[in-house]
């Protein structure tokens, strides 16, 4: 092992050079002769994003609480450190022993978003390892896994994974190092013996029709949770102490692919969750403390637990923050904690703006509960109030997209029965994409021309209003992650002909290039209304091997 060396004159040519040199609180740097199974999990997005992510902070305590393990972090660097790396010949490396990434068994990547995968092809240039599966089984090269809630459809990046990992991975990893332990000489009779764990696909040793049953754990064990997470040296996406208190959703969106992912519902005890913030706490010195979960409302006795966390924190100036809130009943206790609660937006997602588009999402809203709050929250000194929103969905009419513009008007108009000016209100807009394991995977997308006359109608409407700040999700990036969600195994040559075109770092807007996609799309042949059109209930699906559901 030969550690990768930055002098400080390379460091101070490139942004955030912090993004780069490790060394932070809470990090863990092993002896690299001392163990058994060296892993690196790369994380294909800037150091600030994955960072935040908490499924990351998990697999890295878990696997480094074993002795014969382990495990180090490395990142999609921005295109100026790319093009440094490539200027100065320096490989990709991790950010504990820099060493370079050919050099680990395992390489663990985590997508949560389609439009990192240009990223996953950037890191393994960069690290010098051929992207195809089939040109890696004869050389020394790391096995290279996926798992996150975008390889729930696999196919699109199945021609540069060895295994995916679908679903939950606190127990998985274990076992996919306990098979590398036995198998490593041998690659082939290794990618045989994973085929046998629960949750494992293996795109080289698949039919394309054998069942791949979603990984699922039981429940969400303390010791799991990394109390000890790492503290990064610059800002992050989420600069705070992150506590999932439930995973799963017990709700029935018709859109949402989270409920089918994440199902079933395990709630942390309450009493566990107090012990794991009061830890996180005083290993990091977080000033704001965030709850997660798809739905903390349906948390049973959510009141009571953040009253609690507001008498351990409030005296040492910590901030409870509380994730999207579904607008039903149970939010009604509420409006007693608004004012402990952090003031910096509350957040609520509608989704649509009618009862006729409620019920086809099958969403369930009570607006006078949500008034309800909403006035206390204005009395209580909140100012901003943000709100999500879809366009595109099923049997979507103009008189819904103007109901959006309604919708938000009136809650913004609530603060004026208690002072002058109307609260300031973000409206994000996002395009409907029918993603995979919903009711509405077989739907059509709509069109580009489709969503631009929907975005200028809300523009219309919102001229004159002008406390409503709307925001627009790109709708050509929108229809690329429609692509990816519901593509088959034709779209790895897209993606690999858009990586060498230029394509890096899709999901930011200053880096994402449409043009570039639509010249891959071409040369590839690739008929793009046909994977965004209606699919025939009769139709396999590129992702009917994945099982989400016990049947």
């Amino acid at each position: 092992m030969k550690p990768v060396q930055l002098t400080e004159d390379f460091l101070l040519s490139v942004r955030k050079p912090a993004r780069y040199i490790g060394e932070e609180h809470n990090s863990i740097k092993k002896e690299w002769d001392r163990t058994d199974v060296k892993v690196c999990l790369c994380y294909p997005d800037l150091y600030e994003i994955g960072m935040s992510n908490l499924g990351l902070k998990i697999l890295y305590h878990i696997l480094n609480k074993h002795d014969g393990i382990l495990c180090e972090r490395s990142f999609t660097p921005w295109l100026d450190m790319e093009e440094a790396m490539l200027k100065n010949n320096i490989p990709l490396f991790s950010l504990e022993n820099r060493v370079p990434l050919s050099e680990f068994d395992i390489l663990g990547f985590s997508f949560s978003y389609e439009l990192s995968y240009t990223n996953l092809l950037t890191m393994l240039s960069l690290s010098k390892i051929p992207f195809k599966y089939q040109d890696r089984q004869n050389g020394n090269y790391p096995l290279i896994i996926a798992g996150g809630p975008s390889v729930f459809n696999p196919g699109p990046i199945a021609d540069f994974i060895d295994l995916f990992l679908i679903g939950d991975g606190e127990e998985a990893v274990i076992d996919i190092m306990d098979i590398y332990r036995r198998y490593r000489p041998d690659k082939k009779n290794l990618l045989d013996k994973m085929t046998k764990i629960e949750g494992v696909y293996v795109p080289s040793r698949h039919d394309g029709k054998t069942q791949i049953k979603k990984r699922t754990i039981s429940v969400l064990k303390p010791e799991d949770f990394p109390i000890k997470p790492i503290v990064p040296y610059i800002q992050t996406v989420h600069d705070r102490i992150t506590l999932e208190i439930m995973r799963g959703c017990p709700n029935q969106c018709h859109f949402c692919q989270a409920k089918s992912i994440y199902h079933p519902v395990r709630m942390r005890d309450r009493k566990e969750i107090l012990a794991l913030a009061k830890e996180s706490y005083k290993n990091t010195g977080f000033d704001d403390l965030s709850l997660l979960s798809l739905s903390s409302s349906n948390y049973p006795g959510i009141d009571k637990l953040i009253k609690e966390l507001t008498e351990i924190f409030l005296p040492v100036g910590v901030g409870i923050s509380l994730p999207s809130l579904r607008i039903e009943e149970k939010i009604k206790d509420l409006p007693a904690l608004i004012s402990v609660v952090k003031k910096s937006s509350l957040t609520f997602a509608p989704e649509a703006g009618t009862e006729k588009m409620l019920k086809i999402i099958n969403k369930k809203i009570d607006r006078n509960i949500l008034f309800k709050v909403l006035r206390h929250a204005y009395a209580n000194g909140w100012r901003r109030i943000k709100l999500y929103f879809m366009i595109g969905l099923p049997s979507e009419e103009d008189k819904d997209i103007e109901a959006i513009i309604d919708f938000a008007d009136a809650i913004a108009m609530l603060k004026k029965e208690m002072s002058r000016h109307p609260a300031e209100v973000i409206v994000n807009i996002s395009s409907f994409i029918p993603k995979p394991h919903t009711y509405f995977e077989r739907e059509k997308m709509a069109s580009a021309g489709e969503l631009k006359a929907k975005q200028n109608l809300l523009l219309t409407l919102a001229r004159s209003k002008r406390y409503l700040k709307l925001k627009f999700h790109d709708i050509e990036a929108s229809i690329l992650e429609a692509l990816f969600s519901r593509g088959d195994r034709g779209m790895s040559q897209v993606l690999l002909n858009a990586w060498k075109l230029g394509a890096r770092f899709d999901a930011w807007s200053e880096s994402f290039n449409p043009r570039i996609w639509d010249e891959a799309i071409t040369h590839c042949g690739l008929d793009k209304a046909l994977y965004l059109s209606c699919r025939d209930d009769r139709e396999d699906l590129p992702w009917s091997f994945i099982k989400c559901y016990e049947s």
